[in-house]
């Protein structure tokens, strides 16, 4: 005697959710922290290429003769930065003209994906992918991402003018100078894609909390519980090192623009930095 048998596939809703709420989670950190990474390189980077073809040109020369170097240089940095957030505005417009465009669009897609059980899975990922989203808390990363973009693009960006201030069109020159400022971006990175599978673990702590890498690793952690405690001594010591960083990188700036001909280590450069004005 024979029976047909059929065999009907079924999927754990709630463990499938569970999977796809975490997997969204991980996308979104991972994403905001490749974003600055890659944002404080580039904007970093041309803030140091502006301020060596200023020197270049000896365009420094005449504005320096109105207005402080100090100033000039957080005029650069300041004009490149608003470049960025334009940029970053842009794209938070265009998600959201997206987001609401899609349903106008396609009105029965929405239908599709949020009503049925037995979906394809094509559907049944947008549906995990939209309820991820909707369970992350938008406003709070959104708002960490402007405050480390900033603070962590300013601090840096700095320390780029600086290297552009005191070289000229010399690129290879120019690369042996960044070097070291480049090392904590990349270092910070890695640590960021480390904490996204372990967020509490001791090395993210450390890298959320170190001024040099704590605007890429609070990413990799931002769509977990941070402790209060450690989100606010992370955003006081980067104001501190911003702060700090700012005047040294002044004083380097203020001399080196006006100086040619000569390639100064980091160690001389350090010596202007703390000398007596």
């Amino acid at each position: 005697m024979t029976a047909n048998v059929q065999l009907e596939n079924t999927i754990d809703s709630k463990e499938g959710g569970k999977k796809g709420s975490a997997g969204v989670a991980y996308a979104v950190s991972f994403l905001c922290g490749f974003l600055i990474y890659m944002m404080m390189i580039i904007y970093g980077t041309q803030v140091m290429r502006g301020v060596m073809e200023e020197k270049t040109n000896r365009i420094a020369e005449v504005i320096v003769s109105s207005v402080k170097p100090f100033q000039l240089m957080l005029g650069k940095i300041i004009g490149i930065g608003a470049v960025g957030l334009t940029q970053f505005a842009i794209w938070i417009i265009l998600m959201a003209a997206l987001q609401g465009l899609i349903p106008l669009i396609f009105p029965g897609l929405m239908d599709q994906v949020s009503g049925t059980a037995n979906v394809p899975s094509e559907a049944s990922m947008m549906n995990t992918v939209m309820q991820g989203i909707s369970s992350l808390p938008l406003a709070k990363i959104v708002s960490l991402f402007l405050f480390y973009f900033l603070a962590g693009y300013l601090t840096y960006a700095s320390l780029f003018a600086a290297i552009g201030s005191v070289v000229s069109e010399d690129q290879q020159e120019a690369q042996q100078l960044v070097f070291p400022v480049l090392m904590p971006i990349i270092l910070g990175f890695v640590i960021m894609a480390q904490s996204i599978n372990n967020p509490h673990s001791s090395l993210a702590v450390f890298g959320s909390l170190f001024p040099l890498t704590s605007p890429i690793v609070m990413m990799g952690r931002i769509t977990y519980d941070i402790p209060v405690w450690q989100l606010l001594t992370s955003m006081l010591l980067l104001i501190g090192c911003f702060l700090l960083f700012t005047w040294i990188t002044g004083k380097i700036y203020r001399t080196g623009i006006l100086m040619y001909g000569k390639k100064p280590s980091w160690k001389e450069m350090m010596k202007w930095a703390f000398r007596k004005s």
